[in-house]
């Protein structure tokens, strides 16, 4: 399914690309503006090896199309370089599942979120609306929760866990991975007005490293090599400022 969405994504560009060689010279002009904005967003990432791992009754899975996330972003042209803008994005979304089982109640929850700088070209020919090409730069983080518990907790009984060496009833471990973020983007801005416009768009987060870490940072060995921070995404906005396409 992400090949599919990645063929689509690489298609699209080639399209405008295309389109843009061949307009009239004579027509190309320099945009400008600035903006900000809310960003609703769906996130794939791969989530697979969660749920290969994942031992719940019945049939408890964590969706492998994708779940919903939200963020936020702006940008400025950079009048000195025609048609090219930088800014910032950033985004996350999650998901949980849960069952009960005899007398426990058992959760596992994801989140992955990313964010950094944008830097993006908007293609001159192009008239009325924005269509951009370009990549967000940064860092991003997966968090991993589990949860396996009896009913409610007492104070006191948290704290008795710490010196008592025999095994525990309840259990809680959160699992997380920090990585460095690239991800190439394609975005349309369409605006309503000068001062407000509607965005849809898509991307591909490359997520660099894979150091998993364990509760108060201890080092997670046997981690599914496919279990990181590479995610698809799609992205809608309404941006306000000004805008002059």
């Amino acid at each position: 399914m992400k090949k599919v969405y990645l063929i689509i994504i690489i298609s699209l560009c080639l399209f405008i690309q295309t389109n843009a060689q061949e307009a009239d010279e004579v027509g190309w002009i320099s945009k400008f503006g600035a903006a900000g904005g809310f960003n609703p967003v769906w996130i794939i990432p791969n989530i697979a090896p969660i749920n290969k791992s994942v031992s719940f009754s019945g049939s408890k899975n964590f969706s492998e199309s994708g779940m919903i996330g939200f963020g936020g972003s702006g940008y400025v042209y950079v009048m000195f370089i025609e048609n090219l803008r930088i800014g910032g994005m950033g985004f996350s979304a999650s998901q949980s599942i849960s069952s009960k089982e005899g007398a426990y109640t058992k959760e596992v929850s994801y989140s992955n979120g990313f964010g950094g700088v944008t830097i993006e070209y908007t293609i001159p020919s192009v008239k009325r609306i924005a269509v951009s090409v370009g990549a967000i730069i940064g860092g991003g983080s997966v968090e991993i929760n589990t949860y396996k518990n009896a009913g409610d907790f007492s104070w006191d009984y948290i704290f008795s866990e710490l010196g008592n060496d025999l095994l525990v009833s309840n259990s809680h471990h959160q699992l997380t991975l920090s990585y460095f973020s690239i991800a190439p983007t394609i975005n349309v801005d369409i605006p309503v007005n000068r001062f407000m416009a509607f965005r849809v768009g898509a991307g591909y987060n490359f997520g660099i490293g894979n150091s998993w870490k364990a509760d108060n940072d201890r080092k997670l060995v046997n981690v599914p090599n496919d279990l990181n921070g590479n995610s698809l995404f799609f992205q809608t906005g309404i941006y306000f400022g000004f805008f002059a396409f």
